[in-house]
């Protein structure tokens, strides 16, 4: 019996030596956990630097798609408004190399009835 009287004060007395060995280690460890924190303080500070300089670098590239865009978007109206035109001008083109053609042959021909006559 005496000794189940004596196991409960035993497990106190243990349990306050740990606790009285943390306790002497804490302020080491805060020691050490203080340097810790600014380390890791600096780190975020460097991945908020990180971030807030990505962010503006998407902005941007945003931006600059957003006037590409438009510039296509404006690009592209500008061909259709003037596809009529290279159209006539294709239309044009065409009807002239046919009218060369025409004349180039005619030459052709008086040419011959000039050497027909020569001799």
């Amino acid at each position: 019996m005496s000794e189940s009287l004596w196991e409960p004060d035993a497990a106190v007395e243990t349990t306050s030596k740990s606790q009285l060995q943390n306790a002497h280690e804490e302020p080491a460890a805060l020691a050490v956990s203080a340097d810790d924190f600014a380390a890791l303080e600096e780190r975020i500070r460097r991945a908020v630097e990180l971030v807030k300089r990505e962010r503006q670098a998407r902005a941007a590239a945003e931006a600059r798609t957003a006037e590409l865009e438009a510039r296509v978007t404006q690009a592209e109206a500008q061909v259709q408004a003037q596809s009529p035109l290279v159209e006539q001008l294709q239309n044009e083109l065409h009807a002239l190399r046919a009218e060369r053609e025409q004349v180039r042959q005619r030459v052709e021909r008086l040419l011959k009835q000039l050497d027909t006559l020569e001799l």
